[in-house]
């Protein structure tokens, strides 16, 4: 019996004869020297909106979160387990990344329970349910719009989550200052998994753009 699913397995051969292949002296120099990346990717746990994939990125280039609907919570030092907290506060006061990208995607399952009230929660804990109330407002404004469809609502607020957890990346002081100082860039990206197109939030006015678009 396997210790490990097949597929797993085979993909990791093909890794271990093709990409470490080829790059094992970046992996070695990884392992002795540790990780410097510039970047801090906030992303959601969807297996089809790999930050890794879709930037094309070399191991050790972006330190990456991922949890369900790439949602940062506001600044809350109460004593409480925080995964996303924990790991935003070591890569900018450890890793000391200069910039933070939060990237959200189409079809998000999380953006889609928070636009249903009605849906029955998956578990007596109904952990998605608390964490997607983070957005809940929002949700609640644009479920109310009888004029857009249901594609239109889901991506309204899956760009509007967007820029709420850059709001509440604000509310880090570790994040706030360093912005200030400008050590710490803020960016926003939506990611379609249909057609493979990338909008970014323009960092003045807060619209989603193709890049190298007016």
């Amino acid at each position: 019996m396997s210790h490990l699913p097949e597929r797993l397995l085979e993909g990791y051969r093909n890794f271990m004869s093709g990409r470490y292949a080829h790059e094992s002296e970046r992996y070695r120099a990884l392992a002795r020297e540790g990780q410097t990346p510039e970047t801090l990717v906030i992303a959601c746990c969807d297996s089809r909106a790999a930050p890794e994939t879709i930037f094309d990125a070399a191991a050790g280039e972006l330190f990456v979160i991922r949890n369900v609907a790439n949602l940062v919570p506001p600044y809350a030092p109460d004593g409480e387990y925080h995964s996303t907290s924990a790991a935003l506060e070591f890569a900018v006061q450890s890793l000391k990344v200069k910039n933070i990208v939060v990237m959200g995607h189409g079809r998000c399952g999380g953006i889609r329970a928070a636009l249903d009230p009605a849906a029955e929660p998956l578990s007596p804990g109904d952990f998605i349910g608390k964490w997607m109330s983070l957005v809940r407002p929002a949700a609640q404004i644009v479920s109310g719009n009888s004029h857009m469809t249901a594609s239109e609502r889901q991506t309204a607020l899956e760009r509007i989550s967007i820029r709420y957890s850059i709001e509440n990346l604000r509310s880090f002081p570790c994040v706030s200052i360093l912005e200030r100082k400008e050590r710490l860039t803020l960016y926003g990206a939506w990611f379609d998994i249909s057609s493979g197109e990338l909008w970014a939030m323009n960092r003045e006015t807060g619209d989603f753009e193709r890049p190298g678009r007016d």
